[in-house]
């Protein structure tokens, strides 16, 4: 027997013969499943029982955003809206002045003041009282020549945190006027026109709701300012509804501990809906401006305080939901910003009904921690899978975007996550089966093992390389080859024809690119991480613990130089 040493090498000869069992060819542009594919779970590997099945909740048929009259429709609304454009002029101007006014009067309250720390002084507080009649000017303008109010507001010492629901822009404008607050605010907020800075006339609070530690900054600094400063006002909703439903609560209200005051708006109408929903911040000034009058009603609900010490912000805000929501006599949905966020995209992509891509991120974000941001990117992955009309998504596209061939494995997947067994997917679907696995205590573990599989043990990183004629053969006239030397488990996803070789080529390299997200040639551990995280599905043809008998390919040969 030969003595070896730690540096000789395990396997002595030039070449590794890998033999791939043979199996019928599959056909790639098949438009579903085959009805003989065995159902169960793929991803045993991570944990998961054969018999447990993906769950996905029925969407919601309330779209808690939609404005019900974005268009001018009726012979009356016509009319009415050619009465008022000679009023609609003057109103325009009254609020340009209104607003240029209050402007050079804030300007004046901020002049040289630099201790952002305190409380404003007094001096400044009362210059800015011409600010706040200004802005009951600018509600005038809008065609809101009176308020109903029902209730009053609670004492700062009794209530230093004001919560409202969310409906339009107007509700920041009276709240301003009324109580002249410190309030929450998106960052993005700052840098709008005139407007930015009467918002830093009100000691404003700003979080960036993308970032963890801006959120728990915010919090922080309500608990500083809730009685030193003026009422902190929150809308806890994070954005505009319709005013007809209540959306998902953030916390930041009630991590504090102090007692709240809930206060609802309402904006009863017939003919115009005043939410902002899905109009346009002009067309929907423009419809306020030719109406003779718009109604809007505000209701101070009593206090809510603490039950006691040990009560978590998680049950205070469950209390103050079903306060607002009994109130306001609606139904509370799981939707949140993230969900705008994703009705904006499918808009963008021209999607005929962007409101079916809409998930309740509330539930998405408790279920699976899945963050907003993620959630936009899986959206991205599933617009470029082709969705048809109803926001559906057919087997062959699937298989496309994911450089996958169909085989029994693609088949078991793709059967998992259509929970509805009808052949075709929803974002909802693929969005909870990639969280599914994506979020499971075994994917991360997964990961390091297919990468330790498909890397260089020495390099760390996978590469592609151009130098074996003879692996798997060339494009006549071409100079491009590929090398299977680090890269065998990725071939495995693409199950390799004999007959093929070309077409096994160009799809390794599409695989290659698609994990090698900076195109420097190779793919590193981060790489390898960041592209299952975009496509945590793939994990199932990556995993060393599988064995491949489902998505081997044709009788064949692969020689490993």
């Amino acid at each position: 027997m030969p003595n070896h040493d730690i540096t000789s090498p395990l396997i002595t000869s030039d070449h590794l013969i890998l033999t791939v069992d043979p199996l019928p060819a599959a056909d790639t542009t098949s438009a579903a499943p085959l009805s003989g594919t065995a159902g169960g779970n793929p991803f045993t590997f991570l944990g998961c029982d054969e018999s447990e099945a993906l769950t996905v909740p029925v969407p919601m048929t309330i779209d808690p955003f939609k404005n019900n009259t974005p268009n001018i429709e009726g012979v009356y609304e016509w009319l009415k809206m050619l009465l008022c454009l000679p009023i609609a002029i003057l109103r325009l101007v009254l609020f340009g002045l209104c607003l240029a006014v209050g402007y050079i009067a804030t300007r004046l309250a901020l002049e040289g003041w630099k201790d952002k720390e305190n409380p404003m002084p007094k001096w400044r507080s009362r210059l800015m009282w011409v600010t706040r009649i200004c802005a009951r000017w600018i509600l005038f303008s809008f065609g809101y020549q009176w308020i109903k109010r029902k209730g009053r507001p609670a004492p700062r010492e009794v209530a230093p945190i004001i919560v409202s629901n969310h409906v339009s822009y107007i509700e920041p404008i009276f709240y301003f006027y009324e109580l002249f607050p410190t309030i929450v605010a998106s960052e993005s907020h700052d840098a709008l026109p005139f407007v930015g800075t009467i918002i830093r006339a009100m000691q404003v609070i700003y979080v960036d709701r993308f970032s963890p530690s801006s959120r728990k900054h915010a919090v922080k600094e309500i608990k500083v300012k809730t009685f030193l400063f003026p009422r902190v006002l929150l809308f806890p909703e994070g954005t505009t509804t319709n005013g007809r439903n209540l959306i998902s609560f953030q916390l930041g209200a009630f991590i504090p501990g102090y007692p709240i005051q809930p206060v609802i708006v309402r904006y009863p109408h017939v003919h115009f809906d005043q939410s902002w929903g899905n109009v346009s911040l002009g067309k929907l000034m423009f419809r306020m401006f030719t109406q003779f009058h718009n109604f809007f009603e505000v209701e101070y609900l009593p206090v809510i305080s603490p039950l006691h010490d040990k009560e978590t912000a998680v049950h205070f805000r469950e209390r103050a939901c079903r306060a607002i929501a009994s109130a306001m006599n609606v139904v509370q949905t799981g939707h949140t910003y993230g969900d705008i966020m994703l009705y904006m995209k499918a808009q963008e992509a021209k999607q005929e009904n962007p409101s079916s891509f809409m998930v309740e991120m509330a539930r998405v974000e408790s279920l699976f921690h899945i963050r907003s941001l993620e959630a936009v990117e899986f959206l991205d992955k599933f617009l470029a899978m082709n969705p048809d009309p109803s926001g559906r998504v057919q087997y062959h596209n699937f298989l496309k975007v994911l450089r996958l061939k169909a085989c029994p494995l693609s088949e078991k997947m793709f059967a998992f996550i259509d929970v509805e067994k009808c052949g075709s997917i929803t974002f909802r679907q693929f969005l909870y089966g990639s969280a599914y696995v994506m979020k499971h205590r075994g994917f991360h573990q997964a990961c390091e093992e297919a990468f330790a599989e498909c890397s260089s043990a020495v390099k760390g990183y996978i590469v592609e390389q151009e130098e074996w004629k003879e692996i798997i053969g060339a494009e006549k006239g071409s100079n491009n080859f590929l090398s299977w030397i680090s890269q065998i488990s990725l071939a495995k996803m693409l199950f390799v024809h004999q007959n093929q070789p070309l077409k096994s080529a160009t799809n390794v390299h599409e695989l290659f690119m698609l994990f090698d997200d900076d195109n420097d040639g190779r793919i590193t551990k981060d790489d390898f991480h960041s592209c299952l995280k975009k496509n945590p599905l793939l994990i199932a043809f990556l995993t060393p613990h599988l064995q491949h008998k489902e998505c081997d390919g044709n009788n064949g040969v692969i020689e490993i130089v």
